[in-house]
């Protein structure tokens, strides 16, 4: 809810007046609102694009989608559950999506107690498990989510909140507490990436897939992490009132939004790639790390006190790590040194990768390493 800004009466009058005169010539002319928002200036219309005067929100066209107040889209009511640690992004993301398309959303906790999100934003939930109204979507998102998926008053409310619901939906790690309700038995379903090993190992009766930004099974979906869930309000937007009015919300609020699925980072190749302890081989900064889930190049560029053939040795044994194995030649010289190499990746398939090292020889000098990797089968 956004804080009216305190004005003088005759301040409000003249707004007042303001929205009165548009209004008036409503018919002849294009109108602007405010985004509805539950303040008084809800109830202004202007005739010219602009910010509002009373909130300073951008106006919108009264006719868009994100104008509909929120009592509109049927009715629908949108519950989102929060907790301490709960990932702000996970929440506040399909907050914007279902808002903006007119839903009635409000949060919904253990207590009415202020909760701390994971980066320490102090939000006060609108309802408790004993008073919130019965949800037609209820989201679950994710964070700090060990507790929550505890919490036996938690898990009772999603059970018989999600029973009664169309729609129950899951962002990031959000699907580990769906998965310890028993939810997610038997389906398929996805999580943040660095995650879905984990919930493939704890929850065995789950299908997790990992080249999906979400994963709808009729009423339950489950998206990856943080921005995810943006797409999934909006693949929910688009199950309960089209696709059409889906895209114009998306539109409204600027997302890139791809209604067959888009973007799925778990896909990514740099998983190909092992985690390299760069940190106890010197001081060292990211240059370039790009590709797709055909192909990485991880380029890094510092310090080290290691001498060259040392500084490769060691880049190579934490290689091996990842189960990559060297084949063909290695190239050196005073200046720059290579291998190539090749292995099964976790996906089944096959890898090649080169690896370069480029400085001079000696303690204390700059050196450049670069490995690039291609899927070849």
């Amino acid at each position: 809810m956004r804080t009216v800004p305190r004005f003088s009466v005759p301040m409000l009058m003249i707004l007042v007046l303001m929205g009165a005169t548009a209004a008036g010539s409503a018919a002849a002319e294009p109108h602007y609102v405010c985004p509805p928002c539950g303040s008084p200036c809800d109830t202004l219309v202007f005739t010219a694009p602009g910010v509002c005067p009373v909130c300073g929100m951008t106006l919108i066209d009264a006719n868009s989608a994100a104008a509909r107040p929120a009592d509109d889209a049927d009715g629908k009511r949108v519950a989102i559950l929060i907790f301490n640690a709960v990932e702000i992004l996970d929440f506040t993301g399909p907050y914007e999506m279902f808002g903006a398309a007119g839903c009635n959303v409000y949060t919904v906790a253990a207590t009415k107690d202020p909760v701390t999100t994971s980066m320490g934003m102090t939000v006060t939930p609108k309802y408790t498990f004993a008073d919130a109204p019965q949800p037609d979507v209820l989201v679950i998102p994710g964070g700090g989510v060990n507790g929550a998926s505890h919490d036996d008053a938690t898990l009772r409310y999603i059970k018989n909140a999600s029973a009664k619901a169309s729609q129950t939906m899951s962002v990031c790690n959000g699907a580990f507490i769906l998965a310890t309700a028993g939810l997610l038995d038997g389906l398929s379903a996805t999580t943040t990436d660095h995650n879905i090993p984990r919930l493939a190992s704890q929850y065995p009766k789950i299908k997790v897939v990992n080249d999906q930004r979400y994963v709808d099974n009729g009423k339950i979906i489950t998206t990856a992490g943080l921005s995810a869930g943006i797409d999934g309000a909006l693949h929910v937007i688009a199950k309960l009132f089209g696709t059409g009015y889906a895209e114009q919300v998306a539109l409204g609020e600027e997302v890139d939004w791809k209604p067959t699925g888009g973007f799925a980072r778990a896909a990514l190749a740099d998983h190909q790639i092992p985690d390299v302890q760069l940190d106890s081989l010197g001081k060292w900064d990211i240059v370039r790390t790009e590709g797709d889930t055909e192909h990485w190049d991880l380029v890094v560029h510092g310090q080290s006190n290691l001498a060259a053939p040392d500084l490769m040795n060691r880049l190579e044994q934490e290689l091996t790590k990842g189960k990559w194995s060297k084949s063909g030649s290695e190239s050196a010289s005073p200046n720059s040194r290579n291998s190539t190499w090749r292995c099964t990746g976790s996906d089944g398939k096959s890898w090649k990768g080169i690896l370069k090292l480029d400085g001079v020889e000696g303690a204390g000098h700059d050196f450049t390493a670069a490995i690039s990797i291609a899927r070849v089968g």
